[in-house]
């Protein structure tokens, strides 16, 4: 198990399912992204950066872009969310969409293979 399954496994569902859900729209649009850390979190990781990090408190899950940019793309379509610069945050009752949690993943892949040229 990598460190992602290994985070994962710590939560009861549906929050555990529910970051399941969000790696795995992830893996969709970024296969080749594989577990590891950043920041001190459970990521997800592309070209040797971050691409999307997982995080929960008593009160809510959290996906970490690691882009305010990122953030600040997708936040009209998430006006219902509590974001804050490089955060998103969300419930197990209350997820993002799936359009939109796909194209976080594409932007942030674009910040990445941009500046690994």
């Amino acid at each position: 198990m990598g460190t992602v399954d290994d985070y994962f496994a710590t939560f009861d569902d549906p929050d555990r399912s529910a970051f399941e859900r969000a790696r795995a729209l992830a893996l969709e649009v970024a296969p080749e992204a594989q577990q590891g850390t950043s920041y001190g979190m459970a990521a997800l990781r592309a070209g040797g950066r971050p691409l999307l990090g997982f995080r929960a408190t008593k009160s809510h899950l959290s996906l970490v872009p690691f882009s305010a940019e990122v953030v600040e793309a997708v936040a009209p379509r998430l006006a219902e969310f509590d974001l804050t610069k490089g955060t998103i945050r969300f419930t197990a009752d209350h997820v993002l969409p799936e359009d939109v949690l796909r194209e976080i993943v594409r932007l942030r892949l674009q910040e990445i293979s941009s500046s690994s040229g």
